[in-house]
């Protein structure tokens, strides 16, 4: 009767939990729920919008599980839709007209292992999807993970629903990265934005259209002219990212020299400074070296002190908050000190850890060099800041040098001495959105990104980009506490078998004297 009765209640709920499903989402970020950007977004469509997602049916589980996963979010966006948010699964299987429709989209067919029979096999399979609005489309070819698909399919809603999509420039001319040296940066902005560069040489005012000014590792110092052309940009209410190199280092060389762009006067008019240092960290990137050992010669991975791993963010900032950690290829630090007695608001974004310092004058940065506890005395030193206000001009009334190489025409008699409120970026680092020294971490294009979306008055989609960031580093500790920690993990094991031992030692011989007692 009590096992008919245990059996009743369990079908009752699971029938309860047909009707009325629900999904509990524990995770510290919300990555399992939509987002209220995602919500505002999917609600706003005036049209119908069509997903057609193309999965095969009987995949093994670990892809089962994507179909499944992919299936639950594309109801969460249909339910907040209003009806224009529609979707469709379509197995392929071996129907040629649906393959060919699939295939028609850039859903490419993919090989995946499947047991059969205790045999693996290679079989021909669809996990991609496609979206229709109108006469666009976009596509994702493979979902190999379910961890950023809200991102992919709330950007695709944006980008296909909106009527021009905003312009961010890179500036060129001066040893900038290209475009293909920041590729992966390039391939998420241009979910949203059109992506382009921007050549002042000729004396041409930034283009207009141009919602983000990016300014990233010039190796050669502005002109006179370049430095005013950005300036009025910035007067007129333009956006501009700083992402400067004060110190030319690289892993090869183990030194570094000061960079000068001839940009400090523009920087320090708007409120910061970049220091003329090398930020050092405890909290760092790892490397590989060559070490002598007897011998022989081993590869290790030590940490890089010059290449800090910063995981300090500001807490109550939408373009940081839900980051990991960034990883800086040689940065120097920011100083906001002269912004507030220009009225001018600069919050700091990213900090060095609680254990940092900074090298000046001499660059000398081995990885193998000998370091002491003074080295790391500083905490909390400005990596990335924001600043916000109306911005004064940093020439005024002062006159533009221009020298021969100036081939254009120059209009200076209309300039902008206060400008409109506006906002700029500033990192002492401009190589860290870099595909070559990023080490991979996706978390710099994701604060790269997030910057964007900040100075371009359109942060909403940051915060689902920044849900998916990896790995979340481990707090630093004194070597106190690591010794007490080695101590007890090495130590504790061995004395509980001990005690343990003991315990059940005595045990038996009180328990063989009863006996004995028992039987005199």
């Amino acid at each position: 009767m009590k096992t008919l009765l245990v059996l009743s209640v369990l079908v009752l709920i699971n029938i309860l939990g047909l009707r009325f499903f629900h999904r509990f989402d524990l995770t510290e970020n919300k990555m399992f729920t939509l987002s209220h950007a995602s919500k505002d977004l999917v609600s706003s469509l005036d049209d119908k919008f069509t997903v057609k997602a193309y999965f095969t049916s009987d995949l093994p589980p670990e892809y089962a599980n994507n179909r499944r996963e992919l299936m639950d979010l594309l109801d969460e966006y249909r339910a907040y839709g209003g009806g224009n948010f529609q979707y469709e699964f379509i197995d392929p299987g071996k129907k040629e007209d649906l393959e060919m429709e699939a295939q028609k989209y850039g859903i490419p067919p993919v090989q995946v292992q499947v047991l059969k029979e205790d045999k693996l096999q290679i079989e021909k399979a669809y996990m991609g999807m496609v979206f229709l609005f109108g006469d666009k489309q976009e596509r994702v070819p493979v979902i190999q993970s379910t961890s950023n698909l809200e991102y992919e399919i709330s950007s695709a809603v944006k980008k296909m629903t909106t009527a021009e999509l905003k312009k961010v420039g890179f500036l060129t001319g001066h040893g900038e990265p290209t475009l293909e040296q920041i590729s992966r940066l390039q391939e998420i902005l241009a979910k949203q934005y059109q992506v382009t560069t921007v050549d002042l040489s000729n004396g041409s005012a930034v283009p207009p259209d141009i919602a983000v000014l990016i300014i990233a590792a010039p190796v050669q110092p502005l002109k006179s002219w370049e430095k005013f052309l950005i300036d009025q940009y910035l007067m007129k209410g333009g956006k501009i990212a700083f992402l400067i190199n004060k110190v030319s280092a690289t892993l090869q060389t183990q030194y570094g020299q000061p960079v000068n762009v001839d940009i400090d006067d523009l920087l320090e008019s708007y409120g910061v400074r970049i220091n003329t240092d090398l930020v050092r960290d405890v909290s760092c990137a790892y490397v590989m070296v060559d070490q002598q050992a007897g011998f022989m010669v081993l590869r290790n991975q030590i940490p890089f002190y010059y290449l800090p791993r910063a995981s300090d963010f500001l807490k109550t900032s939408p373009i940081v908050k839900d980051l990991s950690s960034v990883v800086f290829y040689f940065a120097s630090s920011v100083d906001t000190s002269l912004a507030r007695a220009k009225g001018l608001n600069a919050s700091v974004l990213v900090k060095s850890s609680t254990r940092s310092g900074r090298q000046e004058n001499v660059f000398m940065i081995s990885p193998n060099m000998q370091v002491t506890e003074q080295m790391f005395a500083e905490s909390g030193i400005p990596l990335v800041v924001t600043v916000e206000g109306a911005f004064p001009s940093a020439f005024g009334n002062k006159p533009i040098s221009i020298d021969t190489s100036f081939k254009g025409t120059l209009d200076s008699a209309n300039r902008q001495v206060i400008g409109k409120v506006s906002k700029i970026v500033v990192v002492g680092d401009g190589d860290f959105i870099q595909d070559q020294y990023s080490g991979g971490n996706r978390d710099n294009f994701f604060l790269a990104s997030n910057l964007t979306d900040w100075l371009a008055d359109d942060i909403g989609l940051a915060e689902i980009r920044s849900r998916e960031s990896g790995l979340k580093p481990l707090e630093e500790v004194s070597e106190g506490t690591k010794t007490w920690a080695k101590i007890v993990n090495l130590g504790v094991p061995p004395l509980i078998v001990i005690v343990v031992g003991i315990v059940r030692w005595r045990i038996r011989v009180a328990s063989r004297k009863r006996i004995e007692t028992r039987g005199y």
